[in-house]
């Protein structure tokens, strides 16, 4: 990966983006980052605190939609390495308002596509990347007994937010199939750790458990989800840029299969350990289990031979051990947990999402 110059950072105020500007910035002390975002709801500039040399990150206020900016941004910066996080996320949130997702993950990546396709495609073609961070949830659900899905599997998507994203994905193989842009793109699983957006299940367990608020269980919580550490996977987009070959896809995952029930348990467990005088422990008597989401899939799961056979990765972290880290990092910033909690939009969407819903017990 060539870092003489500036990589091109989208969505990089979110939850994966900011660690993953944390962690390059943190392991390659000659990097320098651009990074565009338009700070939605779940975006904040107090993801960018605290950045190792905050002198090689640089802030643009603005929307992937806006072709001139980018188009702007990668020819002042010389950008050659485009990083594509930017996307609407929340599967709930794409149940209650699915254009927002369709607008910000298929047109928005569209109209990024085309400002490198313009920009890039008449100078040095050989020199640069477009890589496309997507999920394992454009696979859909596989049942019990299955083969985890490989980079070969067709898409099956059943939520609007899975939609979105295979749209995207597909948009993204278009362009380098018919006008030769050089892509990658990577399928992770879950993602948890520092930063993330309480709307989420990791993080929302551990905000509402510290204040004693019940933890919602999506029907039986027997879902089965694969989890990574943000920061394993930062390290697998790494080794992408790196070695990957152009026009292929790698899954990137953490190994770590575990029912959403199991998961929101260990969690508690953990709590109960750091905080034993809580008076909200143990904390595992808060889960309530809330009716269903519609068309929940009941697994993820995905093949991820193909980038530990061909560049050589593999997570650094087991699930435990990650989820003691992520809990310790909230535990440590509860500045940063006030700011988001405080957030009228944040409230709100709380009620919306989960006040509706049956208690189930």
């Amino acid at each position: 990966m060539n870092f003489e110059n500036p990589i091109l950072v989208t969505g990089g105020a979110g939850f994966i983006g900011s660690n993953f500007i944390h962690y390059i910035l943190r392991l390659q002390p000659e990097a320098r980052i651009v990074n565009l975002d338009r700070l939605s709801y779940s975006g904040s500039l107090e993801n960018l605190k605290d950045l190792p040399d905050p002198s090689r990150h640089t802030f643009v206020h603005g929307d992937i939609g806006d072709e001139t900016l980018v188009e702007d941004l990668l020819r002042r910066h010389h950008i050659e390495t485009l990083v594509h996080f930017a996307a609407e996320t929340h599967v709930d949130r794409s149940i209650a308002s699915p254009e927002a997702f369709i607008e910000a993950n298929v047109v928005g990546t569209f109209r990024l596509l085309e400002a490198c396709r313009r920009t890039w495609l008449p100078l040095a073609p050989e020199r640069v990347r477009f890589h496309h961070v997507s999920t394992d949830e454009v696979y859909g659900d596989i049942g019990p007994e299955e083969p985890a899905s490989t980079e070969r599997d067709p898409y099956r998507p059943n939520s609007p937010y899975a939609a979105s994203k295979a749209g995207a994905d597909h948009l993204v193989r278009a362009y380098a199939r018919t006008y030769g842009l050089p892509v990658t793109i990577s399928n992770c699983s879950n993602n948890y750790g520092p930063r993330q957006f309480p709307e989420k299940l990791v993080p929302l367990m551990i905000l509402n458990a510290l204040e004693g608020s019940p933890l919602p269980i999506y029907g039986d919580g027997r879902q089965i989800r694969d989890w990574v550490l943000v920061d394993d996977h930062s390290s697998a987009l790494i080794r992408i840029l790196e070695r990957g070959r152009p026009g292929e896809t790698y899954h990137v995952g953490g190994g770590n299969q575990a029912t959403n029930i199991e998961l929101v348990r260990l969690l508690c467990a953990i709590l109960d350990g750091v905080r034993p005088d809580s008076v909200h422990a143990p904390h595992s008597r808060l889960i309530t289990h809330v009716a269903d989401r519609p068309g929940h899939d009941r697994r993820y799961a995905m093949d991820t031979t193909k980038i530990r056979s061909e560049l050589g990765w593999q997570p650094a972290h087991g699930l435990e051990h990650g989820l003691r880290e992520t809990v310790r990092w909230y535990l440590d910033h509860t500045d940063w947990l006030g700011a988001i909690r405080d957030r009228p939009a944040y409230r709100e969407w709380l009620k919306q999402n989960y006040a509706a819903r049956q208690d189930l017990r």
